[in-house]
C-alpha cells in the first residue's frame, strides 16, 4: 500500500484543461502539452489515495483486469518503469484508454462508496506518457515464428490488440483496413482535440517493428474476397466494428443537410490534419442540431464549435440524468449520471426528453428546422406530452444515435457467418464464429461498446486463435464474450 493514510489526507484532483477561448481555436488536445506531463505534479499524491483494498473492485470495473493498486503503489514510489510494465501487462494501449475510456474502474473504486474515487484514468495516462518519453516502451518481437498466418480485418482497438498479441506469439499477422490509414475509428472517428493521432502513430511504429504487417486501403470483400482470405491465411479475426449508424425514419429524412455523424467526423479529422476534403460537410455559420446525447454527439459538438457554427443544439430523448449516483444504481455499478465532456464546456445547448417528429425543409429541398415534442415515461414507455410541440432552426443535422451492427454485405456474406438476435456476428465461448477458423472480436460481435471492452476482446480472441493454431496458449483472456458491464 502506498500511503496508509493517503485517502484521508488528500482530496481528488484531476487534469486541468486549457482555457475554452484558447482551445476552440485549434484542433490540439484540450489539455496543455502532453496530458501525462501536465498531471505529474499531482499524480504521486493521487496515487497515494489508493487504499489497496482487500477486494479491489476496480479490477471488476475494468474489463481488462488492470492491476490498478499495484501500479498506483509503483507511481507513488516513483518507479515509473515498473508502473509501465505493470500497466502493459494487462493493456496493450493505455495511451488510448487513458484518454478515451470513461473509466468504469473509477465507478467501482472502493473509496467511491463515500468519497470521490481515485483518479485512476489520470494516473494511467501519466504512466504511459512518461513511459514513451523515457523510452520504456520498446518493441517486443517474437523469439520464434510459428509458420502460421492470421488476417485481422479492421484496425480499431480490437483489431490492433488481437494483432499485437498474435504477432508477439510468433504468428505472421496482416491487418487489413479499408481506409487509407490504419487506426479505425481512433484515426477518423475520434476528433484530434480528444486524442492527437500522434498517439496512434507511435504505437503503430512499435507494432511494425515487432513484425505486424499493415495493409491500409484494402476493402476486404471487394478488393480481396472472403474465399481468398481463407485460402491465404490459417485464421481470420473479424474486428470490423459496428459501423451501421442508427437512422431516424421520420418525415423529411430525405432532405439534404441531414448526415450521419460518421459522415461528418471523418471529414473533419482529415481536414484538421491538413488533408484536402472535397465537398466537406461544414458547420460554419449554420444552426447545427445534433440528435443523440452520447460521446459521439459530444464529438460532433466540439467539432462544430471549432468550425464556427452559428448555434448548436444537442438533443437527447431520455430525461436528464441526475448529478449524483441514483439509489437504484448503487456502488460498484457504472451509474448513469450527468456528465460534462470537454466539448460541453465550450458551448452549445443540451436539451433532454425530446423526440424529433419531423424534419422541415425549404422549397429547394434543404433542411431548415426540426419539429420536436417533449416526451415522458408513462407505464415504462416514452409518451409524447400534449401541447409541447415546437420548432427549432436547423441548417445542418447530425445523427449521433449509435450503431446497429456490422455491415453484412460483402465480406460477412461471403464468409457465410451466422448472426445473433441483435444482428451482430454470432460467436461461441472462444470467440469462434460459425465458420471454422474465423473469429470475431470487438463491436462486430459485442455490439457498440467502449474502447476498453474492444481491447479486452481483442486480447481474449487472440488467446483463442493462438489455441486454435497451436493447441495451447500463454496469452491472457481477460473476458468471455458473454461478459457485460457491471450495471443494473
Amino acid at each position: 500500500m502506498a500511503d496508509p493514510k493517503g485517502f484521508l489526507k488528500n482530496g481528488r484532483e484531476v487534469a486541468t484543461r486549457r482555457p475554452v477561448d484558447e482551445r476552440v481555436k485549434d484542433w490540439h488536445e484540450v489539455y496543455p502539452g502532453k496530458i501525462g506531463k501536465t498531471l505529474l505534479p499531482i499524480i504521486n499524491t493521487q496515487a497515494a489515495r489508493c487504499m489497496d483494498c482487500g477486494i479491489p473492485f476496480c479490477h471488476q470495473g475494468c474489463p481488462l483486469g488492470n492491476i490498478i493498486p499495484e501500479w498506483n503503489d509503483l507511481v507513488w514510489r516513483n518507479d515509473w518503469e515498473g508502473a509501465s510494465e505493470r500497466l502493459h501487462a494487462t493493456n496493450n494501449f493505455p495511451e488510448f484508454t487513458g484518454r478515451l475510456c470513461p473509466a468504469p474502474c473509477e465507478s467501482a473504486c472502493v473509496l467511491g462508496i463515500n468519497q470521490p474515487a481515485v483518479t485512476i484514468k489520470n494516473i494511467e495516462v501519466s504512466i504511459i506518457d512518461k513511459a514513451w518519453d523515457a523510452g520504456y516502451v520498446k518493441p517486443q518481437p517474437p523469439e520464434w515464428l510459428s509458420g502460421k498466418a492470421v488476417a485481422v480485418i479492421g484496425s480499431g482497438p480490437a483489431g490492433l490488440a488481437a494483432a499485437q498479441q498474435l504477432t508477439r506469439s510468433g504468428h505472421t499477422v496482416a491487418v487489413y483496413e479499408r481506409a487509407d490509414k490504419i487506426g479505425g475509428l481512433m484515426r477518423y472517428g475520434i476528433p484530434e482535440f480528444k486524442m492527437e493521432k500522434s498517439q496512434v502513430d507511435q504505437r503503430l511504429a512499435q507494432m511494425r517493428r515487432e513484425g505486424t504487417v499493415f495493409r491500409p486501403g484494402v476493402d476486404v470483400g471487394a478488393d480481396i474476397t472472403g474465399a481468398q482470405l481463407q485460402d491465404r491465411y490459417d485464421a481470420i479475426v473479424l474486428a470490423n466494428g459496428s459501423t451501421v449508424g442508427r437512422d431516424l425514419p421520420v418525415p423529411g429524412r430525405e432532405l439534404s443537410g441531414i448526415h450521419q455523424a460518421m459522415e461528418y467526423l471523418p471529414q473533419s479529422n482529415r481536414a484538421s490534419l491538413g488533408e484536402a476534403v472535397p465537398d466537406q460537410i461544414l458547420a460554419e455559420g449554420k444552426h447545427v442540431v445534433i440528435i443523440g446525447g452520447g460521446d459521439t454527439g459530444a464529438d460532433c459538438l466540439g467539432t462544430a464549435i471549432r468550425q464556427g457554427a452559428e448555434s448548436i443544439t444537442q438533443l437527447e430523448i431520455m430525461p436528464r440524468p441526475p448529478e449524483e449516483r441514483p439509489d437504484a444504481q448503487p456502488w460498484p455499478t457504472y451509474p448513469m449520471t450527468y456528465r460534462v465532456a470537454s466539448a460541453h464546456e465550450e458551448g452549445g445547448e443540451r436539451v433532454y426528453a425530446v423526440s424529433t417528429k419531423e424534419f422541415l425543409g425549404t422549397e429547394d429541398g434543404r433542411v431548415r428546422a426540426l419539429k420536436l415534442v417533449e416526451v415522458e415515461f408513462i407505464d415504462g414507455k416514452l409518451t409524447e406530452k400534449e401541447g409541447t410541440e415546437k420548432e427549432i432552426p436547423a441548417d445542418l443535422v447530425l445523427l449521433a444515435m449509435g450503431f446497429t451492427g456490422p455491415e453484412k454485405d460483402g465480406l460477412l456474406t461471403q464468409l457465410g457467418v451466422e448472426y445473433d438476435a441483435r444482428g451482430n456476428v454470432a460467436r461461441d465461448d472462444s470467440y469462434a464464429t460459425s465458420v471454422p477458423g474465423v473469429y470475431v472480436a470487438g463491436d462486430a460481435g459485442r455490439g457498440q461498446s467502449l474502447i476498453v471492452w474492444a481491447i479486452a476482446e481483442g486480447r481474449a480472441a487472440a488467446a483463442a486463435v493462438d489455441t486454435f493454431l497451436t493447441g495451447s496458449t500463454n496469452l491472457p483472456a481477460p473476458i468471455r464474450p458473454t461478459d457485460r458491464q457491471l450495471m443494473v
